[in-house]
């Protein structure tokens, strides 16, 4: 049984693993929760394939808006091979209120700031989180292309899928209210530099960051990251024409 807020809104469904989902996907595990809902590894029973299925909070979900946005924004971005490929949506009862579910595929994976916080010093070194910031850029740019964003960029929405010469990344998530804009577009940048910073070792470390570092993150101070980038394009072309001491 779902468990409900004060007000009666559903708050949390925990689905149980072996719990088979609209007669077509049984559970295998939680994902993750937020504020929208929660996100379940699930397994097609006719194929055995395992996707990811997201499941809305009722109140989040309003006459289906946020499905449907999300829906449409992910279709629209089908080319941009940083994000997960969207498949199918469903609708479950959950305690006699409608649910609905989007499905798309599973990416196998470690979160950036698990596989962030396991590095010796809890960091990068410098030339790993430039290579680390150059693939989430290219990533992105496409997006920005089309004049879309992505709204919800940090170190728990990003799984690592392969790291080497470059990193194999996956967005996992994304905001999906509000029309693009300028703002939303650079909002992303801002959230890139902020991973970058992270990434090397954050305020803790910050006055000790070679320049090549600080040129970037400029403190963390918005007007002065965006004089030199305001798309995620610019900062892949600054990056791979990036100046060395």
């Amino acid at each position: 049984m779902a468990r409900r807020s004060r007000t009666g809104k559903i708050v949390q469904f925990d689905f149980k693993p072996g719990n088979v989902i609209a007669g077509k996907y049984q559970i295998s595990l939680q994902l993750g929760a937020g504020w929208e809902g929660e996100v379940y590894l699930v397994r097609e029973l006719t194929t055995g394939i395992e996707r990811a299925a997201k499941f809305w909070f009722p109140h989040r979900n309003q006459r289906n808006r946020a499905v449907r946005f999300y829906a449409k924004k992910l279709h629209k971005l089908r080319h941009c091979p940083i994000l997960i490929q969207y498949h199918t949506q469903e609708t479950i009862d959950v305690d006699g209120q409608a649910v609905r579910f989007l499905v798309s595929e599973y990416v196998e994976g470690e979160l950036l700031r698990s596989f962030v916080a396991r590095q010796p010093g809890g960091r990068l070194p410098v030339f790993q989180a430039l290579h680390l910031l150059h693939t989430l850029a290219a990533g992105i740019e496409p997006i920005h292309n089309v004049r879309e964003y992505h709204g919800d960029l940090h170190d728990e929405n990003i799984i690592v899928r392969r790291r080497g010469i470059s990193f194999d990344l996956k967005c996992v998530d994304m905001f999906h209210w509000g029309k693009a804009s300028q703002e939303n577009t650079q909002e992303d940048v801002i959230n890139l530099v902020r991973i970058f910073h992270d990434a090397v070792g954050g305020p803790r470390r910050y006055a000790r960051q070679p320049d090549v570092v600080k040129r970037i993150c400029r403190g963390l101070k918005r007007t002065l990251i965006l004089r030199n980038f305001r798309t995620a394009g610019q900062m892949r072309q600054y990056l791979e024409n990036l100046p060395w001491d």
